[in-house]
């Protein structure tokens, strides 16, 4: 039987820097030198593993002669996704903190749980759910956590490299093999500490790591570089650096915002304190952050004042609306606003209750590809993505929705925003959002996918949220994961605009990022459409990395508009990107990515801008569906329009399977037999994919 020990998790630990003496010690035990790869059912979780394991858990007997009153266990872990435990004695130690990151962990070992003689140490799941995991480096050390993590210390601060002025940061600290080091730092307001991690308000930590040699990282988001430093400790040591970085990324005119932003104080999962949040919104360089814990509104203004963050930031109250038919954040709410129903069964009374809230302008719907409650909002067999239509008749009424989130990503990247244009196509105005969905310190960060918003950027602090909300309303955004992509036609317009009809359509893009990420390529979309790649040379450069531009014939109807620069995604451990939530298969190439906002463009000059769904719906108005007046009719337009008329057709019970159409589509253009094609394609794969329903 095993039993529970009241030993926390070692992240949890907080321990003071004392400046005692050092204790004699002995050399620590190794009880294993090597990796081990553990996982529970027959198939790798990812192809980076291997058919072949050491089995779905791990046992080691090992002898103690005289077990010390004070003991460590140190170990390594990478790619813990499920629940484990280790086990000393029959009595579960402690669980493996989930986090797929390589990172060395350290963890009291009570007084009289080892034994004199025969021990046994064990690594095993607790979650019926496939899970790789690889563990091992175990050492006992005879001294506890505090002694162990405080052989040598470090005093970092981080600064400016233009001006000097310290900054917030996250510091990262790697081992000699690489892996994120657990440090030993003193409870403090400003800091919040996970293995390997340590943000600063102030920039500016002390922390305590045994004696080794360490790579330390400093880093502050997105649009800075990152400054290193390499560190040889010995017992006693003390060392203090400075590290210096610069904004790289210049952004003015646009507000860096994390839309989806949890805490554990207030969901009650994850790991981030408010406390701790707040100071890792500083130390990645968010100024507009959403609180959107599940359910509840929490702002986060006065405890930002209390930490003296405020400067760095314009806290907006919002809410996860987590309901049974998805997740919608809602913003900005007042603070008398009560919480809309979240008990409903259909988008109808979610939609209802959410926009029925006072103040509530920006409803995003999140992580349309995922699974919650056994539902989801695109399931293939629920949501035609290449026309934006619901099959069940429900209205998508959401005014955005993530087509970027760093903690769920998607196996392939472009997913949602394949759903994003069907919904434009359809006529829906929905703003593409960046974000992160972060509830932890470390793990999945905050800010890693953020949304930049057109909006006076001159005082962080100060941010005039209205004018904020406008740009969000009407789409003045750019998307960014690890890039920021920039588009403006003919000179003048960008996301969220309407461009006037002009004979030739100039798009100018540019594609900027860290020196530490890089840009392969840079795409450019009409209605969904790819129409142009253009490859980047230079792309490791930082800031500017690739500007182009492209002229254009006039399009022969309204168009939208969006460019979207990809590159190899980053594994570098300052700052790295996660794998998928919910894998659509064991393959996976991380990528970093930058998108624009959709540019509308009024190609028929009638002073506003018409969706290909309507341009569809007026082509069957005004031939009444006869056949060959329609496809005259259409003949001119893309395989968007050509999408929206099948599926309006196929509403009327005309296709498929009608001979006299499909011998019009077989002798249709080019652009409506693709859109035609693609529509059946969608059908067929909606009507093979049984939906899945709320609880089921």
């Amino acid at each position: 039987m095993i039993r529970r020990s009241a030993v926390l998790p070692a992240f949890i630990l907080t321990v003071l820097l004392a400046g005692a003496a050092l204790p004699a010690r002995a050399q620590p035990r190794i009880l294993l030198d090597r990796m081990v790869h553990l996982r529970l059912g027959p198939i790798p979780e990812w192809t980076s593993f291997p058919v072949e394991t050491d089995g779905a858990s791990w046992s080691l007997s090992f002898e103690a002669k005289t077990p010390p009153v004070d003991a460590t266990l140190r170990f390594r872990q990478q790619d813990v996704k499920q629940s484990w435990q280790i086990v000393l004695n029959d009595t579960v130690l402690s669980a493996l903190r989930v986090d797929e990151n390589d990172l060395v962990a350290y963890l009291p070992v009570p007084a009289g749980l080892l034994r004199a003689g025969a021990n046994t140490l064990s690594v095993v799941q607790i979650d019926d759910v496939a899970d790789d995991i690889r563990i091992g480096e175990f050492m006992l050390l005879d001294r506890d956590v505090h002694a162990a993590l405080s052989e040598a210390h470090v005093a970092l601060r981080v600064t400016d490299a233009d001006t000097g002025a310290p900054l917030p940061a996250r510091i990262t600290i790697l081992n000699a093999d690489g892996a994120l080091q657990t440090v030993d730092a003193a409870a403090s307001p400003l800091l919040a500490v996970r293995p390997g991690i340590v943000y600063t308000g102030n920039g500016e930590a002390t922390f305590g790591v045994p004696a080794g040699r360490y790579t330390v990282y400093a880093g502050r988001g997105f649009e800075y570089g990152v400054d290193s430093v390499t560190i040889d400790l010995s017992r006693g040591k003390r060392a203090a650096h400075t590290l210096s970085i610069r904004r790289e990324v210049p952004t003015p005119g646009y507000v860096s915002s994390d839309t989806h932003v949890h805490t554990w104080s207030f969901s009650r999962h994850g790991d981030a304190t408010l406390e701790e949040r707040l100071v890792t919104l500083a130390g990645e360089g968010i100024e507009l952050p959403v609180a959107t814990d599940h359910n509840q509104f929490v702002d986060y203004r006065v405890a930002a004042a209390g930490l003296g963050l405020d400067a760095y930031f314009t806290p907006v109250t919002g809410n996860e609306v987590t309901t049974p038919v998805g997740h919608v954040n809602i913003f900005p709410a007042p603070d008398y606003a009560a919480v809309p129903p979240y008990r409903v069964s259909d988008w109808r009374a979610l939609y209802d209750g959410v926009f029925a809230t006072p103040g509530i302008r920006v409803a995003v719907l999140n992580h349309g590809r995922d699974v919650h409650n056994d539902f989801r909002p695109f399931d293939p067999g629920r949501h035609l993505a290449l026309v934006g239509a619901n099959v069940d008749g429900w209205a998508f009424e959401a005014n955005a929705m993530e087509v970027v989130n760093s903690s769920a990503q998607q196996t392939d990247v472009m997913q949602l925003f394949t759903d994003w244009f069907g919904l434009l196509n359809r006529g829906y105005s929905v703003t593409p959002i960046g974000s992160s969905d972060s509830h932890d310190v470390g793990r999945h960060f905050v800010g890693q996918g953020r949304t930049y918003v057109r909006v006076d950027d001159a005082d962080a602090g100060r941010i005039d949220v209205d004018a904020a909300m406008d740009s969000f309303v009407r789409g003045r955004v750019l998307v960014s994961l690890g890039l920021l992509t920039e588009i403006t036609v003919n000179d003048r317009y960008g996301p969220g605009d309407l461009a006037p009809a002009s004979d030739q359509v100039s798009v100018s893009v540019r594609v900027l990022g860290p020196g530490w990420t890089r840009a392969e390529t840079v795409d450019l979309y009409a209605n969904g459409r790819l129409i142009s790649t253009a490859r980047i040379a230079d792309g490791d450069r930082a800031g500017v990395k690739w500007a182009g531009s492209w002229t254009l014939p006039r399009f022969a109807q309204d168009v939208y508009l969006v460019a979207i620069a990809r590159g190899p995604g980053v594994r570098r451990l300052y700052w790295p990107i996660a794998r998928p939530y919910l894998p659509a298969g064991p393959v996976w190439m991380p990528q970093v990515i930058g998108a624009t906002g959709a540019v509308r463009i009024d190609s028929d000059g009638d002073g506003r801008w018409s969706s290909a769904y309507a341009i569809a719906r007026n082509l069957m108005a005004e031939t009444g569906g006869e056949l060959r007046a329609l496809f005259d009719a259409a003949a001119p337009y893309d395989e968007a329009v050509a999408a929206q008329l099948a599926s309006l057709l196929d509403d009327a019970g005309r296709f498929p399977g009608d001979a006299t159409l499909d011998a019009y589509i077989r002798q249709a253009p080019p652009a409506l037999q693709a859109g035609f094609d693609a529509y059946s394609a969608a059908r067929r794969a909606a009507h093979d994919t049984p939906a899945r329903e709320p609880g089921r």
